[in-house]
């Protein structure tokens, strides 16, 4: 399925935010270089990556109101992960509470719940994906065992 809605504006990266933060991320370096990303993402890599997602996501334009409703995409953060030598992210998503918090009127059912944090999910790994193989050239660094003093 195809969402036919023009890319929202890219989420804004805040350098003051530890990733420890976050309870799906578990980042073991600390050279975010958020800013470095979010002029990738100024370069174009947001639009291209929200472009690619939305050919292929399962939301349509009823319930992606609701996101932007929210401002979920706001809440997306990337940021580089020197550890594992790759971009990382953190996904926003509804609450298990959702329906007590009343977060939106329109939003009803688990499954409206399950598809967007799905979906929004997604939407992360591709835009690290467009990141990661059209906008950076970052590798891991790696050492060399010839680097290596002899003992």
């Amino acid at each position: 399925m195809t969402l036919d809605v023009p890319a929202p504006d890219r989420p804004t990266l805040s350098t003051a935010v530890d990733t420890n933060e976050y309870d799906d991320v578990d980042v073991q370096g600390d050279e975010y270089r958020r800013e470095e990303l979010s002029e990738a993402l100024a370069d174009g890599a947001w639009d291209a990556a929200f472009n690619e997602w939305a050919a292929d996501t399962a939301l349509d334009e009823e319930t992606w109101a609701i996101v932007t409703d929210l401002d979920l995409v706001g809440e997306f953060d990337f940021f580089w992960d020197s550890f594992a030598g790759r971009v990382g992210y953190h996904a926003p998503g509804l609450p298990e509470n959702w329906r007590e918090r009343n977060i939106h009127p329109e939003l009803e059912s688990w499954e409206t719940v399950s598809s967007i944090n799905a979906g929004l999910t997604e939407l992360g790994q591709v835009v690290c994906d467009v990141l990661a193989d059209d906008y950076l050239d970052w590798e891991a660094q790696e050492v060399d065992a010839g680097d290596l003093p002899d003992f």
